[in-house]
């Protein structure tokens, strides 16, 4: 913990050198085994330790430092929704975590909103996360707004793997009645709804695209 709250004052202005980045991933890497490990799951949450990696997150500088920085510390956060813990849920719905992880999906690099999205994706795998989600019109719209925006970057640089967990994102949330009839009328994108779109290049794409159509009822579209 001393050596990741000494890197805090280089991040605003940021002077984060890639020394100093790569031993402090070296400590996140470590605390990514006690996250994921179910005998210390429980006390890596009890002690509040995700809290302080969230400056990391908070960032938006783009040097290579900083980005191997916040990905290292996404891969910490990852490492917990992976366990599909209702604890991991209700931790992280009462931290920053949600507009964290939607202020990276907007302006992180590809690998950094792959991760990012993935954790969106698992925190509303989990029914308590939909809800909370779910909850208002203002909340829908925030996270349709920063998938939206993925997948305009993706028509000019497509990434597969980025784009999965995008329309699994879109599916979960076609299974909340106020967000699916948002999702039909308004906020899912054109591209999104053509069944052959190229964004799609493999078969579970286009299989969970066909399952989101057909929950939003734009089946006729095929």
């Amino acid at each position: 913990m001393q050596e990741i709250v000494a890197v805090y004052p280089l991040l605003s202005p940021q002077s984060l050198t890639t020394a100093v980045s790569n031993r402090v991933c070296n400590v996140l890497a470590l605390l990514q085994c006690l996250a994921s490990h179910p005998q210390t799951r429980s006390q890596f949450l009890k002690a509040q330790i995700p809290i302080f990696l969230f400056p990391f997150l908070n960032t938006v500088t783009k040097t290579r430092p900083m980005d191997y920085l916040r990905l290292t510390s996404l891969g910490v956060i990852g490492a917990l929704v992976k366990s599909d813990s209702a604890e991991v849920t209700r931790f992280l719905l009462q931290t920053e975590i949600i507009p964290l992880c939607l202020k990276i999906m907007e302006k992180g690099n590809e690998l950094s909103k792959t991760v990012a999205t993935f954790i969106l994706h698992k925190i509303m795998c989990d029914d308590d996360g939909l809800k909370y989600l779910c909850y208002t019109y203002d909340r829908v719209s925030l996270i349709c707004g920063a998938l939206s925006s993925m997948v305009e970057e993706m028509k000019k640089e497509p990434s597969q793997r980025l784009f999965k967990h995008v329309v699994r994102c879109y599916l979960r949330l076609a299974d909340d009645l106020t967000a699916r009839e948002l999702l039909k009328n308004k906020f899912l994108p054109v591209s999104l709804r053509d069944p052959q779109t190229e964004m799609a290049t493999d078969d579970h794409s286009r299989r969970w695209l066909t399952s989101l159509h057909m929950s939003l009822g734009l089946a006729h579209f095929q």
